[in-house]
């Protein structure tokens, strides 16, 4: 089968053009502050008389050169890649959904950098090992929603595991029994073997359906295994402005800031009912890895699956361009040349002098 796809190697490189906005705006303050510095020291009408060689809009096209060849290498660093070639190919693994807690109380920094952040890092770590699992991300706070149904494509699962945060579900809770059963129903009919990773700080405010869900998981053939984020002491829960920017702590009514805790007796029944593993994270080890290697040990099935077999590189257009480019913005000086006045390459013509 042929066909074509795009993808990055290094998707999670992209976010530094997020730093082209704020260069365009240091750029343009800088412009201000110098007008107005030199407003002080003479008329702007005299400023071709006292530095008759500047040019603006050379400025200008200079600085767009180098906004162009930094996005250039951005793109060229996160390698985009073409694939032309599908196979089906079979492979044995398992059928693993990751179910993680991204509920206010996962902002707390008591397991650095906080409690969602570090759960991020261990399953991005984890997703580097995976040979013929597929896996899946179920996000849940006061609902449950698929953030990415089951695949092998890791790059993809990498992809969509960096855009999670707190802010992607409104509703608060912590309903782990809504993103049990939902993980039940996007297993699908395979007879594959299953298997549920809870992430989460464990502080339930459904009533026991938590541990229902779990059972109802159990009679399917549905192992669970749970992971406690959070330590005894616990921590505050930081509250953040648009800017990302510390601002407080959550308070209660009263007034007092919350301490969220790990509910160790939540995890540790739900593994127990689903013939899993409990593991309680900490700011050295999250756990992770010893459930993998617990359900590495279980039977595996062999997966049929499509995956692209053959990619090839393309960011050496991305670099090519910015090199040509580069050379350009060197061939371009920041003052005119005499010789250039013939010509005013950069410079507006003025109608009045024709």
């Amino acid at each position: 089968m042929e066909t074509n796809i795009l993808r990055f190697e290094h998707p999670e490189y992209l976010y530094l053009l997020f730093v082209i906005p704020i260069l365009i705006a240091l750029y343009i303050l800088v412009r201000i502050i110098n007008k107005k510095q030199f407003n002080k020291f003479a008329d702007t009408k005299f400023a071709e008389f006292l530095v008759p060689l500047a040019s603006k809009s050379r400025n200008k096209t200079k600085f767009a050169i180098y906004v162009i060849v930094l996005a250039l290498g951005i793109v060229a660093l996160a390698n985009l890649q073409t694939g032309s070639k599908m196979e089906e190919v079979k492979r044995e693994g398992i059928d693993l959904y990751f179910c993680i807690d991204i509920s206010n109380s996962m902002n707390a920094e008591d397991i650095a950098p906080n409690r969602l952040e570090r759960s991020k890092q261990a399953i991005n770590n984890l997703i580097n090992k995976l040979n013929g699992d597929r896996i899946g991300i179920i996000i849940f706070a006061g609902n449950a929603y698929v953030q990415l149904p089951i695949t092998t494509d890791y790059a993809a699962a990498k992809m969509f595991l960096s855009t999670i945060d707190t802010d992607l579900i409104p509703s608060q809770g912590t309903e782990i029994g809504t993103a049990i059963n939902l993980a039940d129903k996007s297993f699908g009919q395979s007879e594959h073997q299953k298997a549920i990773v809870i992430i989460s700080d464990g502080e339930d405010h459904e009533n026991g359906n938590a541990i229902k869900a779990a059972q109802e998981a159990a009679q399917l053939g549905i192992k669970i295994y749970t992971i406690g984020m959070g330590l005894e002491d616990g921590a505050p829960i930081p509250i953040y402005n648009q800017y990302g920017k510390r601002i407080g702590y959550k308070k209660d009514k009263e007034g007092n800031i919350v301490i969220t805790k790990l509910d160790d007796n939540m995890l540790r029944q739900i593994a127990e009912i689903g013939d899993g593993i409990y593991r309680r994270a900490s700011n050295s080890n999250v756990g992770l890895d010893e459930i993998f290697d617990e359900i590495n040990k279980s039977e595996k099935t062999e997966i049929d699956s499509k995956v692209f077999t053959d990619y090839e590189d393309q960011f050496q257009w991305f670099l090519c361009a910015a090199i040509i480019l580069l050379i350009i913005e060197i061939l371009i000086s920041s003052g005119k040349k005499d010789w250039e006045n013939k010509f005013n390459f950069f410079e507006p013509k003025n109608e009045d002098n024709q």
